[in-house]
């Protein structure tokens, strides 16, 4: 699918929603300095990414790499799921 020159970007992020078929909502968060008075923020970003065995479950700790657009909204896919819920 994927050629071998170009490396996708990967992220990793929790799972805050399985409730579609083949799809999950990924919570991105980062930490980002603020410009003027330096103090860091954290800042999160809701992905939905494209899970075709429907293996991931609410609070799993995934890694996703950005693909093709698959429908309007997911063009992120699933590529490990690095910790599951408990």
């Amino acid at each position: 699918m994927s050629d071998d020159n170009t490396t996708n970007r990967t992220l990793e992020g929790r799972v805050v929603s399985s409730a579609m078929d083949k799809t999950v909502t990924v919570l991105i968060e980062r930490r980002v300095k603020h410009p003027l008075y330096g103090k860091f923020m954290r800042r999160s970003t809701k992905i939905h990414a494209h899970d075709e065995d429907n293996s991931c479950a609410q609070g799993d700790l995934v890694r996703v790499e950005q693909c093709r657009p698959i429908s309007k909204s997911k063009s992120w896919r699933l590529l490990a799921i690095l910790e599951k819920a408990r």
